[in-house]
């Protein structure tokens, strides 16, 4: 039996894929240490998927990393707060099954290439006052 982790992380090289090319990202870097996850890198920001096995879902978010510091942001949040989006609810995150999974991978990937040109020529400090507004998360460096 092929590992959940391993199969989340062959379904999200194949979803963005075609995202990282048209948008220009590096990666995935990929991790399995706590629980699985994949980051795509921009210019400016990065998109990390991460699979929560016990609920059985996937969250997609967006992140900045700064000198001291890094924030993280939900991507639909963000997509609300920027309006490419006019509410909540428009992306799966179930992981139950293959196909669950694939169309929420699917759903996130459609929102990253939402934000993206918001924030992919923004400065980095448009693009933090940006994610500050959809609530984002600060985490120290140190």
């Amino acid at each position: 039996m092929i590992p959940l982790a391993k199969v989340f992380l062959t379904e999200v090289r194949t979803v963005y894929a075609p995202v990282a090319a048209a948008l220009g990202l590096t990666g995935p870097e990929e991790s399995e240490l706590v629980v699985p996850s994949a980051r795509y890198t921009g210019p400016v920001v990065g998109y990390r998927i991460t699979l929560d096995y016990r609920e059985g879902t996937i969250d997609g978010g967006v992140e900045l990393d700064r000198d001291t510091y890094y924030l993280s942001v939900d991507i639909e949040q963000l997509a609300m707060t920027i309006g490419v989006v006019e509410k909540r609810g428009g992306i799966s995150s179930s992981a139950k099954n293959q196909k669950q999974l694939r169309k929420s991978l699917q759903g996130h990937a459609d929102y990253a290439q939402l934000v993206d040109p918001f924030l992919a020529d923004a400065d980095p400090d448009t693009a933090e006052e940006l994610m500050r507004q959809a609530g984002a998360r600060e985490w120290s460096k140190r």
